[in-house]
């Protein structure tokens, strides 16, 4: 007999939170107060055990580097990378990075990524953190898609270029900002230049430059586990 779909909504749904360094708390306070039609359950991801246990991944804002490093010390870069292969991962910021295929602007010996996403990103593409700033952002497919969302840049990473294979899932664009808001190190005055992407999707995989996490607005939290977790649980 087939599951039924009252088997599915009573299906708990683990979604781990990798809590090596950055705003894992952040995001953590989110997911657990979203009020969504699956049981969800958060888990802080330190070990491979912790990561077994996971339907879907968060990476958050942090230090990219340091993350990388720490999940190498920590034995999580193989399963991490395993993990992507088949399973919904949303990386904010730092997170964005790893999720990347090739980063440019590294430090000296470079970055380590997970991949996932089928573009080229550039650390801190804004600069400093004394850089940072803040940018309304008209979203589609957001609940109450009319509100503006108040994305958060620190540090920011910038994407460069869409690489998709004719084999890999399409990218989808999320959100953008305007061209003139770019950096002056990385001038554009074409409205679809990919250096305007801030949040974007392909298959199951989510990315954002901004921080959701530091708002109190859920949108993109609930975005991720309506479109990204629960789509592939059903």
């Amino acid at each position: 007999m087939g599951l039924t779909y009252q088997h599915f909504e009573n299906t708990e749904v683990v979604i781990g939170i990798l809590a090596l360094q950055g705003a894992f708390v952040e995001h953590q306070a989110t997911i657990q107060n979203l009020s969504v039609k699956r049981k969800i359950s958060v888990s802080l991801v330190r070990t491979v055990e912790d990561l077994e246990l996971c339907d879907a991944l968060i990476i958050p804002g942090g230090e990219s580097t340091t993350i990388a490093l720490l999940a190498r010390l920590a034995g999580l870069l193989e399963p991490l990378r395993a993990f992507v292969k088949t399973k919904p991962v949303w990386g904010t910021c730092a997170g964005a990075i790893l999720l990347s295929q090739v980063v440019e602007g590294t430090k000296k010996g470079g970055q380590e990524v997970l991949g996932g996403i089928s573009i080229t990103i550039a650390r801190n593409g804004w600069g400093s953190q004394v850089e940072s700033f803040e940018a309304d952002l008209e979203v589609e497919g957001l609940r109450d898609s009319q509100t503006p969302f108040t994305g958060i840049f620190i540090r920011a990473p910038v994407v460069l270029t869409l690489t998709p294979s004719p084999a890999d899932p399409p990218i989808q664009v999320i959100a953008r900002l305007a061209p003139n808001l770019l950096p002056p190190s990385l001038p554009s005055l074409e409205d679809d230049d990919p250096k305007t992407i801030v949040a974007l999707r392909q298959g199951l995989h989510f990315l954002t430059t901004f921080h959701p996490e530091l708002t109190h607005d859920d949108r993109f939290h609930e975005y991720f586990v309506r479109e990204c977790v629960l789509a592939r649980a059903e």
